[in-house]
């Protein structure tokens, strides 16, 4: 049933393009930003940029509808702007304040926003697989149409509890995307090195699922793959699994120095792969816009990200008594 399709240019409006452009330099700008702020102290415990890898999320929320769901791992930022909440909000999470997502108590790894139908950030290595698999049970249980997208990474398509979903996905005919975000390094072993089934999307076809491998630095190409992806689950054929070929730029997380790469295979990716540059350039060669229309959407964004760091430095630690609430015991 596994099936790989070829990519063509999709047909795509300036309009839209323009959004992509916008919405993936406000997660390289944010993240940035992020990075900055953790060096100053500011930023706790753990911090998992997405830098690189906008193209991936950005690309699959342009088909996500209203009331379809998300639920990711711990690289996580991406995902939240991606779906619309709001920058203010979540970096004053990532400080641990009283304005965030999860009132100051989840920091980087931990955010959720029923509104917005994201349902974390998760920081056990696959933990959010089966979890995704349970969000679209219940879409398919209420028979309202609706798609959850299940965001891995290639780390986590190793484990055990990934085939266990995949199979009751499959027997049960969940309407659920797994998307496999394939950043080749997992924590910091390449792929080569830790399977021998380099593509990870075939692993599907035991369990009789669709998918197909997309390439991730393509914001176009992503969402031409998340429009199938999505068709064959609302049409009640399914899940399907889209593995998504990424990069990321900085290490695992913030504390991670990245030597199991060279410098000049990062360089090149950026030069030649940059997700955010070949919009920008489709953009420009179509006349869709020009540098300075550019700049401005720069510019726009900037302020954006640094009205969510003064929000953040501004708001509140959370009360002590903080601590007794949302608890189960």
């Amino acid at each position: 049933m596994a099936a790989r399709k070829s990519a063509k240019k999709p047909n795509v409006s300036a309009e839209e393009l323009t959004k992509y452009y916008r919405d993936m330099l406000l997660i390289r700008r944010f993240e940035e930003k992020s990075g900055q702020l953790y060096g100053m102290g500011l930023i706790g415990g753990f911090c998992h940029l997405y830098i690189g890898q906008e193209a991936v999320v950005v690309g699959l929320e342009a088909v996500a509808e209203e009331g379809d769901k998300r639920i990711t791992s711990y690289r996580d930022h991406g995902h939240m702007l991606a779906c619309g909440m709001d920058p203010d909000g979540v970096m004053a999470e990532l400080t641990g304040r009283e304005g965030g997502y999860s009132k100051g108590k989840g920091g980087s790894m931990h955010m959720f926003s029923k509104e917005k139908h994201f349902y974390g950030g998760h920081g056990i290595v696959g933990a959010q697989v089966p979890l995704g698999a349970g969000l679209a049970f219940s879409d398919k249980y209420k028979g309202n149409d609706r798609v959850t997208f299940t965001y891995f990474g290639d780390g986590a398509a190793n484990q055990g509890q990934v085939y266990e979903t995949y199979n009751m996905a499959q027997l049960w005919d969940l309407p659920v995307v797994f998307v496999i975000e394939n950043n080749q390094y997992a924590m910091g072993t390449s792929v080569q090195r830790s399977t021998k089934s380099p593509a990870l999307w075939k692993r599907g076809e035991a369990y009789g699922i669709a998918g197909e491998e997309v390439d991730g630095m393509n914001v176009l190409s992503v969402k031409e793959a998340g429009e199938r992806a999505v068709a064959h689950c609302r049409a009640g054929k399914g899940p399907y699994i889209l593995e998504v070929k990424t990069y990321r730029y900085r290490g695992h997380s913030m504390s991670d120095p990245a030597k199991y790469r060279t410098r000049e295979e990062v360089q090149k990716m950026r030069e030649e792969r940059d997700p955010i540059e070949q919009v920008r350039e489709m953009l420009l060669t179509g006349g869709h816009a020009s540098e300075d229309d550019l700049k401005a959407i720069d510019k726009e964004i900037k302020e954006i990200v640094n009205k969510s760091a003064e929000f953040a430095k501004e708001s509140p630690e959370p009360a002590l008594d903080e601590l007794w609430t949302d608890i189960y015991a």
